[in-house]
């Protein structure tokens, strides 16, 4: 018997679960192979979703017909929405989450997607004849053949765990690695690197005395992730903890570094700079005395709690007696101890921007694979390599998602152009659009995108439409309506802004830092009765991103107009095959880099570290020939 299918996706984690649901819902026959169907989805790190830029990516995920943000939405145990005392481009949503439940939302999802099928098994081996992948092979001895194939392994490959002197084959604590793709992918030219991340240990919240600690509540206002979900927050909400280490604490660790897989030689491969193990910081910055930690409940049936910032690779005697000179911790019992994980990724270089190899036609990669780390990035990667697997066997044109119109685009973009040499996690900072990328408008800049391609619902479509047009209709009515003095001078003295002496337009005094929709509308019975006539499902949604727009304008046009400006070079592409170690007029690192890279198009090729404006200058000439 030949098993036969459109797309076959290789892992389980969150590249792989949106990739599966893509490539199926678009119309391709999917078979999603996970080693273990009940760990589908797992937070193999902290049960959060979202943060600073990976807030925008999980709506942009949302925006598109992904379904991270809608099970978020529904396993989510606290939200908050980071960053509100900067302006909206730097507004993060966060939820903690229960991290069995969204593992089990995702599997009935997955179980009950049309086209999508799951086999629990682990892959040997891609089968590729005469260059053409045809499909892979299982530790069963099953060959599943398709005509694309996407991998999204995570830290599966090779994966190799420290716990002090300990060594573990496994690609998470419990599981096993898997072997024999890295190889394959090395022998038929892909470049393969080692990398590491770390995990800290999960605490049994009966041992703690949270009398000691800081308690962080949630919020509970009209925000969420996906801009589908009108339901109210269905699992009780509970409160995270902050605390810190003491000297005592770093005293234990600093006499242990030589403990430490990190410091001793044991690991070799790169970590994450942005999330540092407690070692690295209490080596890094020596002369601090305290480091802050979170202490974040796993779910809502379990005792399990997350230490936040206290990744660890070393020996379980020292992580427990470090953290029992933290008062709160002083009767600690852990489920499990902290361990650090080597694993094998894919130069991403080697990937067009459709995540498809330049290598062999039809293989895709998304995830940690390419060299990122979170479960945001991945998931933003797996739908994206799910859309163009599903086009590359049916036919159009790639998916491609620029750096102006999505953290999507940011972070691929940054992937395949840059490449990597430590995890890449994204940050605000990485986008040069910031104010055309926030989380209130994601289903603005990409519902259209996907709907055209079939893979945002109808639904969304029409919520997007109406979102669209009421916006219009109030900005329409505030530009052409004018307050008097005597109407409304009481209000703005006491909302402590200068008061008017001539009838004013209201846009122009909405642009004022002090003055808001719903501090200023019962003045206005006009505004008042137009605001209260919005859909009620999204009427604070679409008030707040009103507000948004009018205070923001200037930013907001300025920064379209750079992007249209660098556009053009987007728009320029380069020839396929072009010999550049023959161009002498470029400099050495430019016939390297680009040699290596292969770039598109001249924006592309401007963002190559170690290309100057004068090696473009020649691209144009070059191109103009």
């Amino acid at each position: 018997m030949k098993f036969n299918y459109d797309v076959i996706v290789i892992g389980g984690g969150h590249a792989g679960c949106e990739a599966a649901n893509a490539a199926a819902k678009l119309g391709s026959s999917t078979l999603l192979i996970t080693m273990d169907m009940h760990t589908i989805a797992q937070m193999s790190c902290n049960p959060a979703m979202g943060g600073i830029a990976k807030g925008q990516i999980v709506r942009e995920i949302d925006a598109l017909g992904g379904y991270s943000g809608i099970i978020t939405d529904e396993t989510a145990i606290q939200f908050r929405m980071l960053n509100r005392s900067k302006g909206p481009a730097m507004w993060s949503p966060r939820s903690q989450i229960d991290r069995q439940k969204y593992s089990e939302r995702w599997r009935c999802i997955l179980e009950n997607t049309s086209n999508l099928y799951i086999w629990q098994d682990t892959v040997k081996n891609l089968i590729i004849e005469k260059g053409n992948l045809k499909g892979v092979t299982t530790g069963l001895n099953i060959n599943f053949y398709s005509r694309a194939i996407i991998l999204t392994t995570g830290t599966f490959l090779n994966g190799l765990i420290h716990i002090g002197k300990t060594q573990l084959k496994g690609g998470r604590i419990s599981e096993p690695a898997s072997n024999g793709i890295s190889e394959q992918l090395g022998q038929i030219g892909h470049k393969i690197g080692r990398m590491k991340t770390g995990t800290p240990v999960r605490i049994d919240g009966r041992s703690v005395d949270f009398s000691l600690l800081t308690e962080q509540k949630g919020e509970n206002d009209f925000h969420k992730f996906s801009y589908m979900n009108f339901i109210p927050r269905q699992l009780p909400q509970l409160s995270c903890w902050s605390l810190y280490t003491n000297p005592e604490v770093h005293d234990i660790l600093n006499s242990s570094i030589e403990e430490s897989p990190l410091y001793n030689g044991q690991i070799k491969s790169i970590g994450p700079r942005y999330c540092p193990s407690i070692e690295t910081k209490i080596v890094t910055f020596a002369d601090k005395t305290q480091h802050q930690l979170f202490l974040e409940p796993e779910g809502t049936d379990t005792n399990e709690f997350y230490l936040n910032g206290f990744s660890s690779s070393l020996p379980i005697h020292i992580q427990i007696e470090a953290l029992k000179k933290i008062p709160a911790f002083k009767n600690i019992h852990i489920y499990r101890p902290g361990y650090a994980i080597e694993y094998d990724y894919s130069d991403p270089t080697q990937l067009n921007h459709s995540l498809e190899s330049k290598i062999i036609k039809n293989l895709f990669f998304a995830g940690q694979i390419n060299g990122t780390t979170g479960y945001e990035e991945a998931a933003g990667q797996g739908l994206i390599a799910g859309i163009n697997a599903h086009i590359n066997v049916w036919g159009g044109k790639p998916f491609i998602l620029k750096r102006n119109e999505a953290y999507i685009g940011v972070l691929i973009d940054d992937l395949v152009t840059k490449g990597v040499d430590e995890p890449y996690r994204m940050f605000t900072s990485r986008a040069e659009y910031r104010i055309l990328l926030r989380q209130d408008d994601a289903d603005m800049r990409l519902t259209d995108k996907s709907y055209e391609i079939g893979l945002a619902t109808k639904e969304r479509y029409e919520l997007l439409i109406t979102k669209k047009e009421s916006i219009s209709h109030i900005i329409d009515f505030i530009e052409n309506f004018s307050v008097i003095p005597e109407n409304i001078n009481q209000a703005l003295e006491k909302l402590g802004t200068t008061a008017i002496k001539q009838k004013t337009n209201l846009k122009s005094l909405l642009t004022r830092p002090q003055i808001s929709f719903n501090n200023i509308k019962e003045y206005i019975p006009e505004l008042n009765s137009l605001l209260s006539s919005l859909p009620l499902l999204r009427k604070e949604e679409i008030i707040e991103e009103t507000e948004i727009i009018i205070k923001y304008q200037g930013y907001i046009d300025r920064e379209k107009q750079i992007a249209e400006k660098i556009k053009r070079l987007e728009n320029i592409n380069l020839k396929e095959g072009i010999d550049y170690n023959m161009i002498q007029s470029l400099s050495t690192e430019a016939r390297q880099k680009l040699s290596k890279i292969k770039p598109k198009t001249i924006g592309q090729a401007s963002r190559i570290p170690g290309i100057s404006p004068n090696d473009i200058n020649v691209l144009l000439v070059i191109h103009g020939r």
